[in-house]
């Protein structure tokens, strides 16, 4: 397995196929997208070819994002073509739930086995506000069918913000009572585009931690190639509910997961300084040099993203690299 020089092994890969988004969320693309650089995105083969390097190294687990990954109209063939290698176990996606419903059975029928879609408010005006998309009834709709099929795990990201949905946490708790999901909240990360918000919306995890905890929700155990939530249920709810605090103290001990960009570049963190470019080894089906030439640069993955030090590296805003 893939293993850095302080011990961390990597079996979960967050593949980004654009960066692209039709959102326009006021944490991440206030004003829309802009395109700033050639879309010149990984290919189908490519992206085979990178899903075969990573399994025969270890990886178990590769989340599909973007941008917004349902733009691709060959997202089936992606989610096909991901699952196929023998020791990929699972394929997940992050999307913004915007073309779930009509969907949702192709992803399925291609071997899709989990879907996380972002809902910031269950508010529609609010909704409306956050993302400029007057699409919450829909997108709702889209999470019914994907639960009524059963074929995948659903989860539902909420990225917290003081005025929009922190002081709100009653109503989500209240979905969840009777609707068998996970819902996670994400803390705010500052990007190198929003630091005035970042300042002005940051809402600390760890305050809604304690408060589950009072409230008698009890940890639960995640698998090693589960991403880097704080999961918790309660007998008394269907849901559960995941805590990402990445300010929190030694978050990045447990970093299990590498990052390549829609134009074929990895990033060893979210936050890194610059992607490694792939391109030349992503020429042919021979794979073994491009797993050369990954083994030889994770040696520079840092011990820490620096968040805390207000370093944001190179990412600009999450839709540049899935998050």
């Amino acid at each position: 397995m893939l293993t850095d020089s302080f011990g961390r092994k990597f079996s979960y890969l967050r593949l980004s196929i654009t960066d692209v988004c039709n959102f326009s969320c006021n944490y991440c693309l206030p004003d829309g997208y802009q395109c700033s650089q050639p879309r010149d995105f990984l290919s189908l083969a490519k992206i085979t070819r990178i899903a075969n390097a990573f399994s025969e190294m270890g990886t178990e687990k590769i989340r599909i994002t973007g941008g917004e990954p349902s733009l691709r109209k060959d997202l089936p063939e992606i989610i096909a073509a991901c699952k196929a290698p023998q020791n990929i176990k699972k394929v997940a996606l992050t999307s913004n739930g915007y073309k779930l419903p009509q969907h949702i059975n192709q992803w399925l029928d291609a071997g899709l086995d989990a879907i996380n879609i972002s809902i910031d408010s269950l508010d529609p005006r609010q909704f409306q506000q956050i993302t400029g998309h007057n699409k919450l009834p829909h997108i709702l709709k889209g999470i019914d069918m994907a639960l009524s099929d059963g074929r995948a795990d659903v989860k539902v990201n909420v990225v917290l913000m003081r005025e929009y949905n922190g002081y709100d946490i009653e109503t989500f708790l209240a979905w969840i009572k009777d609707t068998p999901i996970t819902l996670r909240f994400i803390e705010l990360m500052q990007t190198g585009e929003n630091d005035k918000f970042f300042d002005a919306q940051h809402v600390q995890g760890s305050r809604i931690k304690q408060n589950l905890i009072l409230a008698g929700w009890l940890p639960v155990i995640n698998s090693h190639s589960a991403g880097p939530a704080q999961e918790f249920y309660h007998p008394d709810y269907q849901g559960r509910i995941g805590l990402i605090m990445p300010y929190a103290k030694n978050f990045c001990d447990s970093c299990n997961r590498l990052r390549i960009s829609a134009v074929g570049k990895l990033h060893l963190c979210l936050f890194a300084e610059q992607g490694l470019d792939l391109q030349q080894h992503l020429q042919n089906d021979d794979v073994e040099p491009l797993k050369q030439h990954i083994r030889a640069m994770l040696g520079d993955k840092k011990v820490s993203h620096f968040l805390q030090d207000r370093l944001t590296g190179a990412t600009r805003n999450f839709a540049m690299l899935g998050g």
